[in-house]
């Protein structure tokens, strides 16, 4: 999950949409799924198979229609309601990059989701060195604990863009002057709009002198300003308060600076306790 530069002018990570077209209720039409790929694929490195969600056979099947169609796309298993023989028939059909999706949009609760990932990660890292035998990708991962207690070659998740039109950044902990990414983050509401610009200790106007300090200094590290606006609204001085394009820069910056402090794909997954993740 390290940073990695792209000579290309464009490279993409191509999804189905399939989960937004469960929750409006559309289908998509794989033909012209396929027919996109093939006209756009100089831009796209991956694309993802066209998932039937909550009907694993379903899925199996636009599998192989896809490749019948001189595609070989990025399989997809619903974590959470799918039997694990799914998961292994992708891999046994020589798959060496899976999704788990599945998790986004649940009423899971953390135990549940951790549980079953466990179950899915035992099963994808099984020799002495505990190192998985393929990359795995994460749909809609946005837990900050769920992102590091597992070695996924990628994920994906709109929390950062979400959190910035909300008037949110992130703003990582500290431990012993160093900023430690093993540990959540603070996610502290900026924006002179918040609601919560009353509320103590969720908006930066109700923290304490020296939280404020601190907080602002990593926004200073990082090139950016508070900003100011008056009481109308008006900007007076460009900033993360007034500039929602400014949050979504900084919240970017935080998950790839979470990226470096993870170890270098592929790394090792063993049980361990939870650390307060399952409560």
């Amino acid at each position: 999950m390290k940073r990695r530069r792209n000579k290309k002018k464009i490279s993409l990570f191509l999804d189905s949409g399939a989960f937004t077209a469960f929750t409006k209720n559309i289908t998509i039409d794989i033909q012209e799924y396929i027919k996109f790929i093939k006209e756009h694929a100089q831009y796209i490195d991956v694309y993802v198979n066209l998932d039937v969600i909550g009907n694993a056979e379903a899925t199996w099947e636009n599998q192989q229609i896809m490749e019948k169609a001189g595609l070989w796309p990025l399989p997809v298993f619903h974590s959470m309601f799918e039997d694990m023989k799914w998961l292994k028939k992708y891999i046994d059909a020589g798959h060496d990059y899976v999704g788990i999706g599945g998790i986004a949009g649940t009423d899971f609760n953390t135990k549940q989701v951790v549980k079953r990932l466990d179950d899915c990660f035992e099963y994808m890292c099984p020799g002495p060195d505990h190192l998985p035998i393929v990359k795995v990708h994460g749909f809609g991962i946005t837990s900050v604990p769920l992102m590091i207690r597992y070695p996924w070659y990628s994920v994906d998740s709109t929390s950062w863009v979400l959190s910035g039109r909300f008037g949110a950044v992130y703003v990582p902990k500290k431990k012993r002057g160093q900023y430690d990414f093993n540990e959540i983050p603070y996610k502290i509401n900026v924006s002179d709009r918040s609601p919560s610009v009353k509320d103590a200790g969720k908006h930066i106007s109700t923290f304490s002198e020296d939280e404020r300090r601190a907080i602002l200094s990593y926004f200073k590290e990082k090139g950016y300003e508070l900003g100011e606006s008056d009481k109308d609204g008006e900007i007076i001085t460009p900033g993360l308060c007034n500039e929602y394009k400014l949050r979504d820069e900084m919240n970017i910056i935080y998950f790839l600076d979470l990226e470096d402090a993870l170890p270098d794909w592929p790394w090792k997954f063993k049980l361990q306790k939870s650390r307060g993740l399952l409560r």
